[in-house]
């Protein structure tokens, strides 16, 4: 493992390689153990070096943006996070296509873009994760999904190879893109928008920071909505009709505010949160017959 830190900050440079880094940092539900390393790459041949690297060594790796779905164990991870972030963060804007590296805030993005009079993001102006995540995830909110605005994704197989793939070749549908399918890492994504009134703009945000703030439990830890919406039902109201809003396991809580948010009110660990999950998950399923999936990804042993 002293080959693999040696080597590893020869190809990032010695700030871009931790050892030991607590995964409770690097997630929004605040909670996780320590992960060997967290390798901040700058660019996509680092990137490609970084993985050859722990293909050589036998190093498992996991690539992390902003962490807002996703639950960490509170064992860690051993192995490399590959922490695409603020190396990797440019926006470049020309007339309506916007072009946005993976470790971009989706939030700043989509604020760039009204502030250049440009609509089209203004539903992504809350969603607290970065361009690679949400593509990876079509995340979307308030009638508006990635797949709506993509023109194009450029992505890196484990072998480095490159790929630019079209919004149709991106497969987009509710919470799932072709590059989960084909274990590709999403290295930037172009945007069409289209020129709008800056005034119906900023009132549309504004208006959809308002909803989020009176529905959501923004003052708390959580990764956003916890269960993806069942075929035909809404999380939230399943989860509430079965009598568990409000209901907690240690410091882990499903939100008194909006059902579908499993929270961190206070000092949980990410078992307190998993067994809560796996509560809902039962209790909804043996109510209702319907088995909730998650839309939160897990990092590390549980």
């Amino acid at each position: 493992m002293s080959d693999f830190y040696e080597n590893a900050k020869c190809i990032l440079g010695e700030a871009n390689i931790r050892k030991n880094v607590p995964l409770s940092t690097m997630t929004t539900f605040r909670v996780g153990g320590m992960a060997d390393y967290v390798a901040c790459p700058e660019n996509a041949g680092q990137i490609s070096a970084l993985i050859k690297l722990c293909h050589d060594n036998e190093i498992p790796f996991f690539v992390l943006g902003n962490g807002s779905n996703i639950l960490a164990s509170d064992d860690g991870y051993r192995g490399v996070i590959i922490y695409v972030l603020s190396g990797m963060n440019q926006i470049t804007i020309d007339g309506t296509t916007v072009k946005a590296q993976a470790g971009a805030q989706l939030i700043k993005v989509a604020h760039e873009t009204a502030k250049n009079g440009l609509t089209g993001l203004e539903f992504a102006s809350g969603i607290p994760g970065t361009i690679g995540g949400a593509v990876y995830m079509n995340a979307g909110a308030y009638g508006g999904e990635m797949k709506d605005v993509v023109r194009s994704v450029t992505a890196m197989d484990y072998d480095g190879n490159v790929y630019q793939l079209s919004c149709d070749e991106m497969n987009f549908s509710y919470r799932h893109s072709a590059v989960q399918d084909r274990k590709l890492i999403v290295l930037s994504a172009e945007f069409e928008l289209q020129t709008g009134q800056q005034d119906e703009i900023d009132l549309k945000i504004s208006e959809l920071a308002k909803a989020r703030s009176s529905k959501q439990p923004l003052e708390y830890p959580s990764a956003g909505s916890t269960f993806k919406r069942p075929e035909g039902y809404f999380a939230g109201k399943l989860i509430s009709d079965a009598g568990l809003k409000g209901f907690s396991i240690g410091g882990a809580q499903v939100s008194e505010k909006h059902s579908g948010f499993v929270i961190n009110k206070g000092g949980a660990t990410a078992d307190d949160i998993m067994k809560l999950i796996c509560h809902v998950q039962d209790e909804v399923d043996r109510q209702f017959g319907v088995m909730l999936e998650t839309e939160v990804k897990t990092l590390g042993e549980f």
